[in-house]
């Protein structure tokens, strides 16, 4: 493994059927991603950018190919342990921010942690000291129908981070709020990456935010070019 490659890929295909009829989406990505930077993904819609995120944050498995985490090829732990590793050190940031709307913004943000930690006081102690660090300590008793895009968006952030994880993807986290919201929201996710460390990777549209990126990659036709 190249040195300091937090996560590597190697020839990772993924394929989906209709029928007896395959559909290739991924088609031997490689790929080597750094600790502590922010990747960029890039491409045309439907050529396999969130297929591959999903796979790299275990909701999906491969056709093929393999995912490395430092030296551990993630794929080859039982699904129980999968689970746990997603839940222990990947965060996600979706375009919609998927936030159960009969818990408050509190609730939304502790509840990753509270399945896997038995100190109830901690973890909403911990999200808390979220929730202020968005710019939402005024929030927190709020229900996502109370909030605006922005803000929600904000609370989902908060809740990839409740685990501390070491790899936070998101999948086009500006893509569904206006200007002022989307800057807002880039720039809280580069001030958390020097602030934590955390490695980025963003699938995104957003010319700007690839632009800002320490890396862009481009996916086409299922490869990485």
């Amino acid at each position: 493994m190249t040195k300091n490659a937090l996560i590597r890929i190697v020839d990772l295909q993924k394929s989906y059927y209709d029928g007896e009829t395959e559909l290739p989406v991924l088609q031997g990505v490689n790929l080597e991603v750094y600790a502590s930077e922010v990747l960029a993904v890039v491409g045309a819609s439907g050529v396999g950018k969130s297929t591959l995120l999903h796979i790299i944050g275990t909701l999906d498995r491969p056709t093929a190919g393999r995912v490395f985490y430092e030296e551990h090829n993630v794929f080859d732990l039982p699904d129980r342990d999968v689970a746990r590793f997603r839940n222990e050190r990947i965060g996600f940031v979706f375009q919609f921010h998927h936030l159960l709307p009969e818990f408050t913004a509190l609730e939304n943000v502790a509840m990753g942690a509270l399945i896997t930690s038995p100190n109830s006081g901690a973890v909403y102690e911990k999200a808390r000291e979220l929730l202020d660090y968005v710019q939402l300590s005024e929030r927190l008793e709020h229900y996502p129908s109370q909030l605006s895009g922005g803000e929600r968006q904000r609370v989902a952030i908060a809740r990839a981070l409740i685990n501390q994880p070491k790899v936070v993807l998101a999948d086009e986290p500006t893509g569904n709020l206006d200007r002022r919201s989307s800057d807002s929201v880039l720039e809280l996710l580069w001030n958390l990456n020097v602030k934590s460390g955390q490695t980025f990777i963003i699938v995104t549209h957003n010319q700007e935010l690839a632009q800002r990126a320490d890396r862009v990659v481009h996916l086409v036709d299922g490869k990485v070019v």
